[in-house]
Parts: C-alpha cells; sequence; structure tokens
C-alpha cells in the first residue's frame, strides 16, 4: 500500500506537495479511497511560509482579522500566516494592527474550549479557523461553535485540504482539494462501496497520521 504512494504538486508552486497514498480508510466518520498527508506543509518551515502565502491571499487586502484560530496542529503555518496579513502595503487591511495565534484545548468532557487568559482574543475580534483539512466537517463545526460561543466573529476558514463537496455552508479557501486527486471517493462510513465490494481497511487515519490494520 505504502510503496504505491504518489505526490500531487499545487500548480501554482511545484515545491508545496501532498503525499498521497491510495488504499481503503477510516475516519471516524467516513471511509476514503485515499490517506492525504499535508504533514512536511505544517511541519517544514520553508514550505509552511509558502502554504501561508497562498492562504493569505483571499483576505490580505479585504478582511479585518485579529485572531487567528490553529486546529489539528496547524499553528506554524497560522504564525506564518499571521505575518502575512501584517506586512507592509498600501492594499494591505491589517498593517499596524496586532494579531493573535491561538489554539483552543479540549475540556474533561471532550468539548472545546479557550483559556481564560486567551478568551479577550476570541470575544468581540474578528476570528480566522485554520485547519489541516475539511473532511466531514465535525472539526470544523466543532471550533464554529466554541468560536462562537466566545463571542468570536468568523470571518473564514482556510484549510490545507478540502474533500468536496462541502455541506459545511461556509466558503472554504483551501490549498488543494480532492479533485486534485485522481480517482479520489469518500463514503459514509455506512454506506462505503468499497466495504460492499469486500474491500478489507487497511488502515484508521486522523490528522496526525494512520495506523496500519
Amino acid at each position: 500500500m505504502i510503496h504505491d504512494s504518489f505526490n500531487i504538486p499545487l500548480e501554482k508552486n511545484p515545491a508545496m506537495i501532498i503525499r498521497t497514498i491510495p488504499g481503503h480508510f477510516a475516519t471516524n466518520s467516513a471511509h476514503v479511497s485515499h490517506y492525504i498527508d499535508v504533514n512536511s506543509l505544517k511541519f517544514n518551515v520553508a514550505l509552511a511560509q509558502d502554504v501561508a502565502r497562498e492562504l493569505a491571499m483571499p483576505y490580505v487586502a479585504s478582511t479585518l482579522i485579529d485572531t487567528i484560530v490553529c486546529m489539528e496542529r496547524t499553528a506554524v503555518v497560522g504564525g506564518f500566516l499571521a505575518q502575512e496579513l501584517l506586512r507592509e502595503g498600501t492594499s494591505v487591511m491589517n498593517t499596524g494592527r496586532d494579531i493573535h495565534v491561538v489554539t483552543p484545548i479540549y475540556n474533561t468532557s471532550g468539548k472545546l474550549i479557550f483559556q481564560d487568559n486567551v478568551k479577550d482574543w476570541i470575544s468581540r475580534k474578528n476570528v480566522l479557523l485554520l485547519v489541516s483539512s475539511v473532511s466531514s466537517g465535525h472539526t470544523v463545526n466543532s471550533a464554529l461553535e466554541c468560536i462562537s460561543y466566545y463571542g468570536g466573529n468568523i470571518v473564514g476558514i482556510s484549510s490545507l485540504f478540502l474533500v468536496l463537496p462541502s455541506a459545511l455552508g461556509w466558503e472554504v479557501n483551501s490549498l488543494f482539494t480532492s479533485d486534485d486527486i485522481p480517482g479520489f471517493k469518500s463514503y459514509s462510513s455506512h454506506d462505503c462501496s468499497m466495504c460492499q465490494a469486500g474491500v478489507k481497511l487497511d488502515a484508521l487515519i486522523n490528522h496526525e497520521g494512520y495506523t496500519l490494520l
């Protein structure tokens, strides 16, 4: 399985690639035909800067942003994204402002919360949500609910990878989408064509990586 992996470059910047492994994979809410590895884009500093530059483009000249909320270990990209949004320029909306980059935590009940010393950076602030990938929308919806609970004004959602079509009801600014992956399929875990055809699962996957079965 792993030996069949292939790379998909971003058309605008071929240095930015996602590693793609075909197979039969299960998330916590779906089955998919490919594992999409975006870790190099999150953790390689040079690539993370390029990613941030691309993700900033829809917001630089049009959107006031006070806080970037980072999910799924995207804080490195989030820091560079803040730098891009704050750079000097006559058409840059956030020049001379402050932007905070924060990550919520899970409480003992499994709910996302912001700690008391962080809440003021959410309440009545313009918030950009940054996630690693959007598939079922569970992570995004949980984060949006949390941000809204603390009084944040959500002005955008960005991701490194987006499974299309999205039923979120929100526009997502994404670097790559499932349309970039030849043959990519996503199924409900209760109605998976691969399972119905008797194809065994290869691995369990999440934003951290995969566990072979």
